[in-house]
């Protein structure tokens, strides 16, 4: 999926869109995560074990939701009508907006459960028939495919192939880094430049006949 200059660019963006929007809700939520799924999980685990009732409950519910994000941005990219990537990044647009009208009402919490539906959606762009697609809300596969293919250009593989999962990794790192920069100047509200930058992102995929 990462093969064409096109593809990178876009993979890329979404995962500074995604490292952008986690770095809000890290910040928000005190050490929870809206797009890193993985760190939700071991955070629910200590939790229990500690028996903090409530933060376990917190991280379960923030990953019931983005699991129903990624279900909902399934059905949309494995349907037949025309733009369905489009249709998906337009949607996350839309739901990001939300999330920062929730925040302008005082619906804090209507807010991050916008955001982490629409974490979870963004995960189908990449996605075709019978596959997972390509994660864009986390890079830990990024890194893994770093190494390997680092190991396979110093066996004589392909010099330069692991460069393009180097880029989404920064990418992510750099959203989260402008992510919370916005976040300790306009709070939630910093949402909506994310959703501006989806919407765009969806404009320029119907732009280019993207299906």
């Amino acid at each position: 999926m990462l093969d064409t200059r096109r593809n990178i660019a876009l993979a890329c963006s979404l995962s500074a869109l995604a490292g952008y929007i986690d770095g809000i809700g890290f910040l928000h939520l005190g050490g929870l995560f809206v797009s890193f799924m993985s760190g939700n999980s071991t955070r629910m685990g200590v939790s229990l074990a500690e028996a903090n009732w409530l933060n376990a409950a917190n991280a379960l519910v923030l990953i019931v939701l983005f699991v129903a994000g990624a279900a909902a941005g399934s059905l949309i990219v494995l349907g037949r009508g025309a733009y369905r990537q489009t249709w998906l990044l337009v949607a996350e647009a839309a739901l990001l907006a939300a999330a920062a009208l929730f925040h302008h009402v005082g619906y804090s919490a209507s807010a991050i459960a916008a955001i982490v539906l629409a974490m979870g959606l963004e995960n189908a762009v990449f996605q075709i028939e019978g596959g997972a697609g390509l994660g864009l809300t986390y890079v830990t596969g990024a890194l893994v495919k770093v190494g390997q293919l680092v190991a396979t250009a110093l066996t004589g593989g392909g010099r330069w192939a692991w460069v393009p999962n180097l880029l989404l990794w920064a990418a992510l790192v750099a959203g989260s880094t402008c992510g919370a920069l916005a976040y300790h100047w306009l709070n939630l509200a910093a949402v909506w430049f994310a959703a501006a930058l989806a919407l765009a992102l969806g404009v320029a995929m119907a732009g280019a006949g993207r299906a």
